[in-house]
């Protein structure tokens, strides 16, 4: 009515403390539980690598399980926006060092991936003012390829099974580096955009 000052509908915000994040806290936690397993006597004890497995499949399970109740029941906060890739980044890259710390996995991966991943992070955080670049196709894929073939390293395979996993391996880094380049250049495309605007 004119005259009436205007009220805007309330729109409620989601607690930090939800279960989402929850998850991802106990993402961040499993992180020291996986290393401490895969690191037990040398570093090559058949069960010992298994239970790290067993945790890295966890932590794995807790990542896409995050995202799925968050964008589900209204759980999506700014932290968990922020902490729930860095938690992501956490356990790939303790799996990646730590494979390679124990010589399972050339340094030459670990490096492509971790400049790559960290290298994303930072352009996602130096773009927060004009909104959240939203995970891509091929951003999805490269980290069920990487999940897996971080996963087979982390097994004590050998023969025709270590074979499958250094090419499920070098599929993933193909694609870690094609989707890196492609948010850098969508990245950059958006800021001439935004330029040519004002």
């Amino acid at each position: 009515m004119p005259g009436q000052p205007r009220t805007d509908p309330v729109v409620p915000r989601a607690r930090v403390a939800n279960l989402a994040n929850a998850l991802t806290g106990v993402r961040f936690i499993l992180v020291p539980v996986f290393l401490a397993a895969l690191f037990v006597g040398d570093g090559h004890e058949t069960f010992w690598r298994i239970t790290a497995f067993a945790v890295f499949v966890v932590a794995v399970i807790t990542d896409h399980l995050d995202g799925a109740l968050a964008r589900s029941y209204g759980m999506v906060t700014e932290f968990g926006t922020l902490a729930d890739p860095l938690a992501d980044k956490a356990l790939i890259g303790a799996a990646l060092i730590g494979l390679s710390i124990l010589g399972d996995l050339p340094w030459w991966v670990t490096v492509v991936i971790l400049v790559r991943e960290l290298g994303v992070t930072a352009l996602r955080f130096a773009v927060l003012r004009w909104g959240v670049i939203p995970a891509s196709r091929g951003g999805k894929l490269k980290t069920l390829v990487q999940g897996v073939a971080i996963g087979l390293f982390i097994l004590p395979l050998s023969g025709a099974w270590l074979t499958a996993a250094w090419v499920i391996m070098l599929v993933a880094v193909v694609l870690t580096v094609l989707t890196g380049v492609d948010y850098f250049v969508s990245a950059w495309r958006d800021a001439r955009g935004r330029s040519a605007a004002h």
